[in-house]
C-alpha cells in the first residue's frame, strides 16, 4: 500500500512547464502560445499506532492507531501569450492579469511611502 505522499507525487508528476505554457494554436496564420503563472502546493501525512509516550507527560499511552491525510492547491493566472505573425515574435500581456498583479504591489508601495513620509515629518 502506497503512502499518501507517494500518491500525491504520482498525481503531480506531470505538472511543470506544461501547466505554464498552453498548447500552440494557429488562427488565420497567426501562431499563439498562451502563458500562465502557475502555483502548486501539496502536503501529506501518515501515522501508525500501538501506543507510546504522551507529548505532554511521561505517561505511557496505550491503544491502537492509524492515520493519513493530505491536501493541496493549485492556481493559474493567465499572463498573456506569445504571438508570431508577419511582424515577428512578441509577447502580448493580458491587461486584466497585469491589474491583478499590479494592484497589491502599488498598494504596498503607497503604504510604504506613507510610512516614510510620516516618519520624516515626525523627525522634524
Amino acid at each position: 500500500m502506497s503512502t499518501v505522499v507517494e500518491r500525491i507525487a504520482e498525481i503531480v508528476k506531470g505538472v511543470g512547464v506544461t501547466s505554464a505554457y498552453g498548447e500552440p494554436t494557429e488562427l488565420n496564420g497567426i501562431h499563439i502560445v498562451p502563458v500562465a503563472l502557475t502555483v502548486h502546493g501539496f502536503g501529506g501525512g501518515e501515522g501508525r499506532g500501538n501506543g507510546g509516550a504522551g507529548r505532554e507527560s511521561d505517561q505511557q499511552v496505550s491503544g491502537e492507531g492509524e492515520g493519513s491525510g493530505g491536501g493541496g492547491f493549485a492556481a493559474s493566472i493567465p499572463l498573456g501569450a506569445y504571438v508570431r505573425d508577419i511582424r515577428g515574435l512578441r509577447f502580448e500581456a493580458n491587461p486584466i492579469a497585469l491589474l491583478v498583479v499590479a494592484t497589491p504591489f502599488v498598494a504596498a508601495c503607497g503604504a510604504a511611502f506613507a510610512q516614510l513620509a510620516w516618519a520624516r515629518k515626525r523627525r522634524k
